[in-house]
């Protein structure tokens, strides 16, 4: 049955309470329920509406206003050069697609005598990052800051003056020579929170009992919006200015004054004693305008502030005047928004993975959506506690995040989305994969499946032998180990070392060059040494630190295994804990038998390290590194004393003297904002175990 197509005129009435509901949400009560992406589809939408039906247009419509009207908190203040709002574009075709317009506009204001250049590829053009703050107008007569005002609807603004007046940036007066200071100079830009104030200012409100904030630009935005400048000033607001609006009574141009274009404007700016951003730069033709999008997109996350664009502009001011404006926005100016790193989507349903080690962690299943360029469809929740404090549950519309190649997760529910009569989602009491029971051990906020035997823990064992940490076979991934074990073929790791390629070579997926290569990664693996076994075996905190340390200790397993708690507690970097988990794991006869497998099959039981000598090459010796956020390899434990064990040091913070900053799941604002600051490199996990392997930057 073919579906019945939405009727215009009722998709646009929608389409235009939905953006009025949710413009109040993010300019009135600096508290949106969407990401910015899904609020700007709403509009691209509505404009496509309009486009397609004419008639559904209207001088009310959101398509042809600014901002949102101001809050009646605050008195009004009516801009003398309208604050104008931005068209936006989301690819290099919507970016060529305003060149073509430029192009079109530049033919209309042609001619012989006039300057204007032939095409858009000869113009020069400015490319600023997107600062994701709050506009604000600051007005200076004679040289005097007198009024500050929001944007607003574009035309007038809330009144900030007395909050402005406590921003650390912003000059009281210029810092111009009594000769160049105009009569009026009025100085728009974004205020802002910087990542590393913004994490220092949720520390202090919780530390203070009271509610944290959700991200820089709310903070910001809800900082500056405050009645009592007290409470602005505790706030640690910055600023970056980027126009100019009105210049000694009229507009900056080269009617009223000397400046010519935009860059001008911006040392003037600069010159005045405000702070200018210096990743700004100017280029001729879209070409190098993309170019440098695309290079300010690939260093976001190390600027130490939030950015989600690039605002392209022209630069000549006399050339800006006759392309003019529309309702809402200028032609000369167009914003190129980043791929979204947060989106909305369904919440399907919550479910609960199993590990090697029977940790259950629960993860959401959503309606697939592309965020950051890829389609997410899994995202994590990472136990219940966090499921619990995010209460997001089935059927819920939810905010999902991913920067970069940072794992997505779950922000939060849209609250005003859920369905009626919807329910808190409740931690499973039993395994979803084999019905053992779920427990969780006091004072952690893990939950665990108890059943050694479990076949969820069965595979992941598998995966991690076979992982590169660990005994490095190659092509042996989990899909591939599920298929193995759901065909019986494999129970456990000794169980790889019986394959036959004639009996692989038969299975879905494999053919004989496939089964052959994988038997012969197998028999390659058989000589990884006694540090990399240790790791495979999956002993509760052992990983390839403390392995390394046991392989330098003993001249192999079976010396190992004789060993009591006393002796390996008395290893450097080994302690009590370690040393009762490793002779607790020989203790069990399943796991005697499987080391007796493993030797049987001719796996090396033997240290290929020397006694007494380093446990791993000091390939780190001298280097500071640092580590935040979560690794999928590594605990932070585990990734601090990997770095150790190679003559390293891992402090808590980052500094000039840093020599990388290794980034993980939900990395610390702060951290990134110093490394970027002091150009300390960032490494993604890859780079950290290339960096652990061989002492040098990927």
């Amino acid at each position: 049955m073919e579906a019945v197509p939405p009727d215009p005129a009722a998709r646009a009435a929608e389409l235009r309470r939905l953006i009025a509901y949710h413009a109040e949400r993010y300019f009135r009560d600096d508290a949106p329920e969407i990401p910015d992406a899904d609020y700007d589809a709403l509009v691209a939408e509505l404009r496509a509406i309009e486009r397609e039906h004419p008639e559904l247009a209207s001088p009310s419509s959101p398509t042809a206003l600014v901002g949102a009207p101001p809050s009646p908190a605050f008195a009004e203040v009516r801009h003398a050069v309208p604050m104008m709002s931005l068209d936006n574009a989301f690819s290099l075709e919507e970016l060529e697609a305003w060149g073509e317009r430029l192009a079109r506009l530049l033919a209309a204001a042609g001619g012989e005598g006039t300057g204007a250049p032939a095409s858009p590829e000869q113009v020069r053009l400015v490319c600023e990052p997107k600062i994701d703050g709050l506009a604000c107008s600051i007005r200076y007569e004679a040289g005097r800051l007198v009024q500050a005002a929001t944007r607003g609807n574009g035309t007038v603004g809330e009144d900030v003056t007395a909050n402005v007046r406590t921003v650390r940036d912003v000059p009281e007066r210029l810092a111009l020579p009594p000769e160049e200071v105009p009569a009026v100079l009025e100085v728009r830009g974004e205020i802002y929170i910087a990542l590393a104030d913004f994490e220092e200012l949720n520390r202090r409100q919780a530390a203070a009992g009271e509610r944290t904030f959700a991200n820089p630009r709310n903070s910001a935005a809800g900082s500056l919006r405050q009645k009592d400048p007290k409470v602005t000033a505790s706030r640690p607001l910055s600023f970056w200015g980027y126009q100019l609006g009105e210049v000694d009574g009229g507009v900056a141009g080269p009617g009223g004054t000397s400046l010519r274009t935009h860059l001008d404007c911006l040392e003037l700016i600069r010159r005045a004693g405000l702070p200018v951003n210096p990743e700004i730069v100017a280029v001729t033709g879209l070409e190098q305008a993309y170019a440098a999008c695309r290079a300010i997109e690939q260093r976001r996350h190390d600027l130490g502030y939030e950015v989600d664009g690039v605002v392209v502009k022209v630069d000549d001011l006399a050339l800006r005047a006759s392309l003019g404006s529309t309702s809402h926005a200028p032609r000369w100016a167009i914003a190129y928004k980043f791929p979204p790193e947060e989106r909305t989507t369904l919440l399907e349903d919550i479910l609960v993975s199993i590990g090697r080690t029977g940790r259950a962690t629960p993860f959401a299943k959503l309606s697939p959506v592309v965020i950051s360029g890829s389609t997410v469809s899994l995202a994590t929740l990472h136990n219940e506690d966090q499921v619990r404090a995010k209460d997001v549950r089935p059927g819920d519309t939810v905010i999902v995040r991913k920067a970069g190649d940072v794992i997505p997760e779950v922000r939060g529910p849209v609250l005003s989305a859920r369905p009626p009569g919807s329910v808190p989602w409740s931690f499973p009491r039993t395994c979803p994969a084999c019905g053992a029971p779920l427990v969780r051990l006091a004072g952690e906020s893990d939950t665990y499946c108890v059943n050694a035997d479990c076949p969820a823990q069965r595979v992941q064992r598998i995966v991690h032998f076979a992982s590169r940490p660990a005994m490095d076979v190659e092509g042996l991934g989990e899909q591939r180990v599920t298929q193995l074990v759901g065909l019986g073929m494999l129970r456990d790791a000794a169980d790889l070392y019986d394959l036959e390629p004639g009996r692989l070579a038969g299975l879905e997926g494999f053919g004989e060059v496939s089964a052959a290569n994988l038997i012969r990664a197998l028999e390659a693996s058989k000589a990884r040494g006694l540090a990399r076994l240790l790791v495979g075996l999956s002993v509760r905190h052992v990983g390839p630190v403390v392995a390394s340390l046991l392989a330098a200790s003993f001249d192999d397993l079976d010396q190992l295994r004789r060993a009591g708690e006393a002796e390996l507690a008395a290893i450097d970097g080994v302690g009590p804990t370690i040393a009762a988990s490793i002779v607790s794991f020989f203790a069990l006869p399943a796991n005697a038998e499987l080391v007796e497998r493993l030797r049987a099959a001719g796996v090396s039981l033997a240290s290929d390290r020397p006694r007494g000598a380093p446990a791993q090459r000091q390939t780190l010796a001298g280097r500071s590194v640092v580590v935040t956020g979560t690794l999928e390899r590594f605990s932070r434990e585990e990734a601090e004393e990997a770095i150790a064990a190679r003559g390293g040091k891992s402090p808590a913070s980052v500094s000039a003297k840093t020599y990388a900053l290794v980034v993980g799941a939900d990395p610390g604002a702060a951290k990134l904002s110093r490394a970027a600051a002091a150009g300390v490199p960032v490494l993604d996990e890859e780079g950290f175990v290339h960096l652990l392997e061989t002492g040098e930057l990927a």
